[in-house]
């Protein structure tokens, strides 16, 4: 339960204290500021708290949007203030100097206490969020006449027709703006309005896909027009469960944490699914199913370092940047190189449409011809932007691209002896050392132990990177390296070893680690810094990985390989997964709701 203190005279004929009352607030009336603080030091601690002018007059939604957002310890709009527990302390001391002032006859510049208040918390630091209204009334009006024009204001927009416009991200891909959002945002009220939470939406999401992914393990005909069918629905509720959140208000921290990695694993146990079908057809695509979640990690990671690099940097604009913004100028080339990125949606929906008319073979053939002109096109426009602008990044950046490097106890301790060595190029070292590792693996029969040596001088070069801050124009470009590096060993291996059951396990393994990564963004992304470091030393990070795979490939023969891999898979999985479950339902877990690049 919230309060919401209501000061001044009760307007006539005003829904003011029913539209709060809808909106979950006990309300209580206060007649002066002195009243006021009274009452708000009645106000249990962990309560949310609101000051509303009486007087007020606007939309419903936007009392919602400034009153309810989880996100914000402080939020205002005119006329209205709230705050969390967190904030609690400095309302209570901008209530009392306001009680205070009236008592002693002072001056008052502004009209109203909830935007008195407003300004104290802003003078002491507070961060007060502000809503963008966009169209929405609210305001306090002096006199009658305003009041009228006000409510006139208030009927000539629709509040319910903003609710919907607004519950869809502002920026999403083409067939997700135009095939689906039309009438998913419907679903969205649908849910809202029978007490569907986010959360519930987004598991029905998953077992769609999971469904999904056991009706291409069929290989039957019916069983991939299923598949397909219920991968678009699966989206569908993807789609929805982000809009129901923004439509409710009904952020969690919970929520954000199971919307960023149900996606992944969707889509990864979907390529498993087919992999599946296609193996009781008699054709095996494990090594193309492998591939093309490792191309799509990769692909994620090289967005996810870019963003970090590029997070809080100066620079001044690029040549690219200019053209890429002049592009956007030009309406149809906004959406062609939207599609061009082949975004979760395009992806999905083609995705679908081969499964359920193709086979699993093209479907992976289209999915690697797409996923690679898509990665060479957003890997080749960020490297000309950081190539043609001079970047100043921060501290925060370079750590942040520290710890996506996850280098584990071999790096650490190796990095002790190498600080005296030349600190230039680490990105261009990143990439010999690892190139190497794959190159000599692919070249080399199963069983040889030139890649052991190959992955001890990745070892030995891996810290190199991390010798000194990564703020160098292509810096980014290191953990992207280590990720290709530290797959496709692992995937050239299954290959190499020829048994039966090798590339699944690999495929479990790569999907295990990749968890890891996965959450490590989100965690930077919430400003909750990386996972702890007795995590990533006992998982063995990237060089150790590495390291550890081609030793067994060189030891065992390929059945006890395969065993070895699968193993390895269940072990990583079972560390990090119960490492971040406890972490992402504790009170210290970050609400990131991303509303940037669709992915």
């Amino acid at each position: 339960m919230s309060t919401a203190i209501l000061t001044g005279q009760p307007v006539p004929g005003s829904s003011l204290e029913g539209d709060l009352r809808s909106l979950g607030f006990d309300v209580r009336v206060a007649s002066d500021a002195g009243d006021a603080e009274t009452l708000l030091a009645a106000v249990p601690a962990g309560r949310r708290v609101a000051i509303v002018d009486a007087r007020f007059v606007g939309h419903v939604h936007a009392l919602r949007l400034g009153l309810t957002d989880p996100r914000f310890p402080a939020a205002a709009l005119p006329g209205a203030v709230t705050v969390q527990p967190g904030a609690r302390q400095a309302l209570t001391r901008a209530v009392a100097r306001e009680s205070s002032a009236a008592g002693g006859g002072a001056t008052v510049v502004i009209d109203n206490l909830a935007d008195r208040v407003t300004a104290a918390l802003d003078a002491d630091g507070v961060a007060v969020h502000r809503p963008d209204l966009g169209t929405l009334v609210a305001a306090v009006p002096a006199d009658p006449q305003a009041r009228n024009e006000a409510r006139q204001a208030v009927s000539a927009v629709d509040d319910e027709a903003v609710r919907l416009r607004t519950a869809v991200k502002s920026r999403d891909g083409f067939f997700t703006t135009h095939f689906i959002s039309p009438y998913s945002r419907y679903i969205a009220r649908w849910c809202a309005r029978r007490g569907l939470t986010p959360n519930q939406v987004t598991t029905a999401s998953l077992l769609t896909a999971l469904i999904a992914a056991g009706c291409a393990a069929t290989g039957t005909r019916a069983g991939f027009v299923a598949a397909g069918l219920l991968l678009l629905f699966s989206f569908v509720l993807d789609c929805t469960d982000g809009q129901l959140a923004r439509y409710s208000l009904q952020y969690s921290t919970l929520g954000a944490w199971l919307d960023a990695t149900f996606d992944r694993a969707k889509e990864y146990a979907y390529y498993a699914g087919l992999a599946l079908g296609a193996a009781r057809g008699g054709d095996d695509v494990w090594e193309l199913a492998l591939g093309a979640m490792i191309l799509q990690i990769c692909r994620h990671v090289v967005d996810f370092s870019f963003n970090e690099a590029n997070h809080d940097a100066t620079a001044n604009t690029s040549p690219t940047a200019a053209l890429s913004d002049k592009l956007d100028s030009v309406g149809w080339t906004v959406w062609l190189r939207r599609m061009i990125v082949l975004p979760i949606g395009e992806r999905w929906a083609m995705i679908a449409v081969l499964t359920a008319f193709t086979t699993p073979r093209i479907t992976f053939y289209a999915l690697l011809i797409g996923c690679g002109i898509a990665a060479t096109y957003t890997t080749a426009g960020r490297v000309l932007r950081s190539l043609t602008r001079t970047a100043r990044r921060t501290d925060r950046a370079a750590q942040a691209l520290a710890d996506l490097t996850d280098s584990g106890p071999l790096a650490e301790l190796l990095t002790r002896f190498t600080r005296g060595l030349p600190r230039r190029g680490p990105a261009f070292l990143a990439f010999a050392a690892g190139a190497a590792v794959v190159m000599v693996t692919v070249l080399l029969p199963y069983g040889s132990w030139w890649p052991v040596l190959a992955a001890a001088l990745y070892v030995l070069l891996s810290p190199v990177a991390l010798q000194r801050p990564l703020k160098g124009a292509l810096d980014w470009l290191v953990p992207p390296f280590f990720r290709a590096a530290e797959y496709g060993t692992v995937l050239v291996l299954a290959v190499k070893a020829d048994v039966n059951g090798a590339l699944p396990a690999a495929f479990g393994l790569v999907a295990a680690v990749a968890y890891h990564h996965y959450d490590t963004v989100y965690r930077i992304r919430g400003n909750a810094g990386a996972p702890p470091h007795w995590l990533v030393r006992a998982i063995g990070g990237h060089e150790g990985r590495t390291l550890l795979v081609t030793v067994l490939a060189a030891l065992l023969a390929a059945t006890d390989f395969k065993v070895a891999l699968t193993a390895l898979a269940v072990a990583v999985a079972l560390v990090v997964l119960v490492e971040s479950i406890r972490f992402w339902v504790s009170s210290h877990a970050p609400a990131v709701h991303d509303e940037g690049e669709p992915a």
